[in-house]
């Protein structure tokens, strides 16, 4: 798979509602910063059904 934002090689993919996409690690640490300098994760655990092994 490629990334979504340029030509090389998907390192990481994700698919909601059968739609896959893809990002090279550059794009994806992009992508996490630009969410991280935002309020968008401010509660957001609350929504999220993670299972953390401890």
């Amino acid at each position: 798979m490629q990334c979504h934002y340029c030509d090389r090689e998907a390192e990481i993919a994700v698919e909601k509602d059968g739609v896959k996409v893809g990002v090279c690690k550059t794009h994806f640490r992009e992508q996490m910063e630009e969410i991280a300098d935002s309020d968008w994760l401010d509660g957001i655990e609350e929504d999220l059904d993670i299972d953390r092994a401890e």
